[in-house]
């Protein structure tokens, strides 16, 4: 693990250079969709036909939380970690020191979980501010935030590192990560949804994440239904690692 954080250290400092700018998006996004959300849609949903029982900024945010740690896990493992393989050889330079092929993989997934982390701490506290959260379980959405986001960087990266073109990358944030956000229970209830169309919905890991941040920020978390959402997340993390530490094997050892 010591060994790990090497590589970790030099995404950190990478990072440093390009910091101002995703903090901006990291508060200005969530405001503007919490007020757009909030302001103008959420009046018409409050007074619709089938009320949620809360505000639907109330309902909304928690699922941008997840969200966001979905999109920010998905963009920063799949063209960086094909770019470190195939063009920058940012990998190649790292095992040319005694550092194990897993070492670099693992301390890039530890760049992404901080990412993660940082991002949706400022989300967290921008939800904060615009009252959106209702109970102080709250604080355990930032790390079920980080767990969702190791559902996705874990195998996009195992992906990444496996496919020959970037436009299968394209092709992953147009019928994946886009689809997801939209239907995995984001911006309504997934109950709304026809059937079958329900029931992979319930099979994607954004689904468990915003179904539990919204129980901890709304405060009517399930213990048992919690535990099925944290395990579930925690076997794709786990299986994504597994796959990644194979194809980072078969990419950077020829």
């Amino acid at each position: 693990m010591n060994a790990a954080l090497r590589p970790y250290e030099h995404w950190v400092a990478s990072y440093r250079r390009v910091w101002r700018g995703s903090v901006v998006s990291s508060v200005l996004n969530p405001v503007l969709y919490l007020t757009a959300l909030g302001v103008g849609l959420g009046k018409l949903v409050n007074h619709g036909a089938h009320p949620l029982g809360v505000s639907y900024v109330a309902f909304v945010a928690p699922g941008m939380l997840a969200g966001a740690a979905m999109n920010i896990a998905a963009f920063e493992s799949t063209w960086p970690v094909m770019a470190a393989i195939r063009w920058t050889r940012v990998y190649h330079a790292m095992l040319a020191t005694p550092l194990r092929i897993r070492d670099v993989m693992v301390g890039h997934q530890l760049y992404f979980a901080s990412r993660v982390a940082t991002s949706c701490g400022a989300y967290l506290a921008v939800l904060a501010a615009f009252g959106a959260l209702r109970s102080w379980y709250a604080v355990f959405a930032l790390p079920v935030a980080v767990l969702v986001g190791a559902a996705f960087s874990a195998p996009l990266a195992a992906f990444a590192a496996w496919v020959p073109k970037e436009t299968y990358l394209s092709a992953v944030f147009r019928f994946g990560v886009v689809p997801l956000f939209l239907f995995s229970g984001t911006f309504f209830p997934v109950t709304r949804l026809p059937q079958g169309l329900r029931q992979v919905a319930y099979a994607t890991p954004l689904w468990h994440g915003v179904d539990l941040t919204r129980h901890l920020t709304l405060g009517t978390p399930t213990w048992g239904m919690a535990l099925v959402h944290v395990a579930y997340l925690t076997a794709f993390a786990a299986a994504g690692l597994w796959l990644a530490d194979r194809t980072y094997e078969r990419r950077l050892v020829r």
